[in-house]
């Protein structure tokens, strides 16, 4: 199984998760370990595009779909 080292965390995120997983009686490696599981369980919405078949429809940005939304309420 591969590991993983991070530099340079800043004292007060380390301390701020050390707190985390002291309260869900984990240890430090066991409850960044689950975040990082957790993390990469859940695909991003790009990745969910991306999974999309190309015939659903064109990718449209955030901005353009608020924009058309509100248009259409504005419309009502």
């Amino acid at each position: 199984m591969p590991s993983l080292r991070i530099d340079g965390i800043p004292e007060d995120s380390y301390r701020v998760l050390r707190e985390r997983a002291a309260r869900s009686g984990q240890s430090l490696r066991d409850y960044l370990r689950s975040r990082l599981i957790a993390e990469a369980s859940q695909p991003t919405l790009e990745e969910v595009f991306d999974r999309m078949p190309s015939h659903r429809g064109g990718r449209v940005s955030v901005e353009a779909a608020v924009e058309h939304i509100r248009a259409e309420r504005d419309q009502r």
